[in-house]
């Protein structure tokens, strides 16, 4: 009997198709713009061919850098790596078409490359690339591990093959013990910044009990640490250890008495609160105790005295959340409903009437239509956003943009949740009841049906329920902002993010690159005023006490300049080391980053809270290039030490700032500006 996952092409015949493959490769990098998607097809199927026989995915590897510069992914998806995402793969790899599998899988090689330096890419770093892949391997385990199904083999053919030889090579090179370990450090990492989406993290996790459940599959001592994270989801307490089903478990719910459900409560709580998960069964619990009384309810969300204090006080507007937004495919909005309540953010007096309102709500038709398209017919429209509204009041650090360019519009709304949730709900009201925005920029209404267009090129669609809905209209009035800007001097964001994000943000704005030309200037005065403004040390050990919008220059781990970037500033204190940081929201969905030069963005350890990034106030000043303040504020220019100075502009100047001096003169970037 063969075996179905071995190559089925003869190694002899390798040299012959691999000069093949020069030569395709060759007539595509010398063919004009034009024709090159005529030429391109020619590749891909002798790359198939090479990939069928032993060694071919190490030949493929070598050539990444000669394919890729012939042009092979010009104009699709996979010409900027730095923008895939890995949960995506598996769509390109499952297709009937030979172009969709090969390009997915020649793309892999390229990173594979890159991450393991024999390729020095321009967009994407080694670290980068080894990340992708680790988190690709993570959510395509089946490919690793499983047989074509037989829906596969229908539509694939021999085709189906192809993926498994990849993913095969790629563990192989990554390392078959670092997949699932790495996986569950990823997965525990992530959950230490409590995003609000979460359905690539339970995808992750039922891989992982996947795995453990098949005799098949031999993980040595991988998997460590695994058991509480599947527990978390499939078996959180007693009564539903061996993952029964939710009609089973509704059943012995009907059966318990009261202790028994305590015990129940405090099991899913526990549960909930340690991983920021939380099971499908949870959902059927919390509506059981609807009518059993408040203490039990109090003790499935897992309240302190705060959160039982509100839930007493709005009792009839819990349940009424509980019963339109919570059901099984929408049980993360418990979580998000227990850190609310914790927030106390009810006794607001605006927020309990928005709640209410917003669970009366109707939704427009191309509202419930997005919503559906987006989450699916599991659950209706209205409680897919109920879920996604408590999720936002209860981690409003918990925003992320996607893969998409709306680092504004994800920020605005991170930023209304956690300081003014009453706007926020507004937002959604509008957005979701009456498909159309309105903000006033400088006394003058901005409707978003009125505006061209937005930062985003295409409707984004991996957001959270709330940002399905209000970011497209955000993104829109956010751009007609910048283009109403556009023929003032300076930088737009100096009008834009007051008047975008809140009268909190401060109308004063200090910047440190010209706009005209891209290149640094007046460095200390910018760094002393910034000192002066957010060092408690320098500002008269004056808390920040509203958020505010600042702009960074993001760099990779080899301390490359990346690009401009939108986050906000929360809080400046010194960590549980006794040394100054910066703590700060990243839209992004990942906060853990590499920054270069030594610069390790930080998600716990140093203080952080939910969904918070945090550095030394030195390293987080070296990369920020636009902030504001507030302008009546003593405007004293801080007396920090030149020596600290110092090192901050070297920061800079080894990053984002290396090509930016004018003209190669640091002394004429660090000069005070004139008075």
């Amino acid at each position: 009997m063969t075996d179905d996952n071995a190559p089925q092409v003869d190694a002899s015949k390798l040299d012959g198709l691999l000069a093949k493959l020069d030569d395709a490769v060759a007539i595509l990098a010398n063919a004009p713009c034009f024709s090159k998607p005529a030429k391109v097809s020619r590749v891909f199927d002798t790359a198939r061919r090479v990939m069928l026989v032993e060694g071919g995915c190490d030949a493929l590897e070598s050539r990444a850098q000669a394919m890729e510069q012939s042009g092979m992914f010009e104009g699709s998806d996979w010409e900027s790596p730095q923008a895939l995402v890995p949960a995506l793969a598996s769509q390109a790899l499952k297709s009937a078409s030979v172009d969709s599998v090969m390009i997915e899988t020649l793309s892999e090689l390229r990173l594979l490359a890159v991450a393991r330096g024999d390729y020095v890419h321009s967009l994407v770093s080694a670290e980068q690339a080894h990340h992708y892949l680790t988190q690709t391997l993570a959510v395509n385990l089946t490919f690793l591990f499983d047989s074509p199904s037989e829906a596969e083999r229908e539509t694939q053919g021999r085709l189906a093959q192809i993926p498994r030889i990849l993913f095969r090579h790629l563990a192989s090179r990554i390392g078959y013990e670092h997949i699932i370990d790495r996986l569950i450090e990823e997965i525990w990492r992530i959950l230490k910044q409590r995003p609000i989406q979460t359905g690539a993290i339970k995808r992750m996790v039922t891989q992982i009990a996947l795995c453990q459940a098949d005799p098949a599959i031999d993980l040595g001592i991988s998997g460590q640490g695994a058991d509480r994270l599947v527990s978390s989801l499939f078996g959180p307490t007693q009564a539903c250890r061996e993952d029964p089903g939710i009609d089973v478990y509704a059943e012995r719910l009907a059966c318990m008495d009261q202790a028994a459900l305590q015990n129940e409560a405090t099991g899913f709580a526990r549960a909930m609160h340690d991983t920021g998960l939380v099971s499908p069964y949870h959902a059927v619990l919390l509506r059981h105790l609807h009518d059993q009384g408040d203490m039990l309810v109090s003790e499935a969300l897992g309240l302190s005295s705060t959160g039982r204090d509100c839930l007493l006080c709005y009792r009839d507007l819990i349940h009424e959340l509980v019963y339109q937004g919570i059901h099984a495919p929408t049980c993360q909005g418990i979580y998000g409903l227990a850190l609310m309540l914790e927030r106390g953010i009810l006794y607001q007096p605006p927020v309990a009437p928005a709640l209410w309102r917003q669970l009366g709500l109707e939704l427009s038709a191309w509202s419930r239509q997005r919503l559906s398209l987006a989450l699916g017919e599991a659950a209706s429209p209205q409680a897919w956003l109920i879920e996604g509204v408590l999720c936002m009041l209860g981690l409003p650090l918990g925003v992320g943009q996607g893969n998409n360019p709306t680092c504004q519009s994800a920020r605005a709304l991170s930023m209304w949740a956690y300081n003014d949730p009453d706007y926020l709900l507004q937002m959604v009201t509008w957005a979701a009841r009456d498909d159309e925005i309105i903000i006033h920029f400088e006394g003058q209404p901005i409707s978003s049906m009125a505006s061209l267009s937005g930062v985003a090129t295409a409707l984004p669609m991996d957001l959270d329920p709330v940002s399905l809905l209000v970011v497209p209209y955000l993104d829109r009035i956010y751009a007609e902002m910048g283009r109403r800007c556009a023929d003032r001097e300076g930088d737009p964001h100096r009008w834009v993010n007051p008047e975008f994000h809140g009268w909190w943000a401060g109308r004063g704005f200090s910047i440190n690159v010209d706009v005209a030309t891209g290149k640094l200037i007046h460095l200390e005065n910018f760094l002393r005023q910034f000192y002066a403004c957010y060092h408690p040390y320098y500002n008269g050990n004056q808390p920040l006490i509203h958020p505010q919008p600042a702009g960074i220059a993001v760099t990779d781990s080899t301390a490359r300049f990346i690009g401009w970037h939108a986050i906000t500033l929360l809080r400046v204190n010194l960590d549980l080391n006794g040394e100054m940081r910066a703590f700060f929201y990243n839209p992004n969905n990942d906060s853990g980053q590499d920054w270069g030069d030594g610069v390790k963005v930080s998600t716990s350890g140093y203080g952080e809270r939910f969904g918070e990034a945090s550095l030394p106030f030195e390293q987080f000043a070296s990369r920020l290039y636009i902030f504001h303040y507030d302008p009546l504020e003593r405007g004293e220019l801080a007396q920090v030490s030149q020596e600290e100075l110092d090192r901050v502009i070297g920061y800079i100047t080894r990053s984002w700032g290396a090509d930016r001096l004018p003209a190669g003169d640091l002394q004429a970037a660090r000069g005070l500006m004139p008075s």
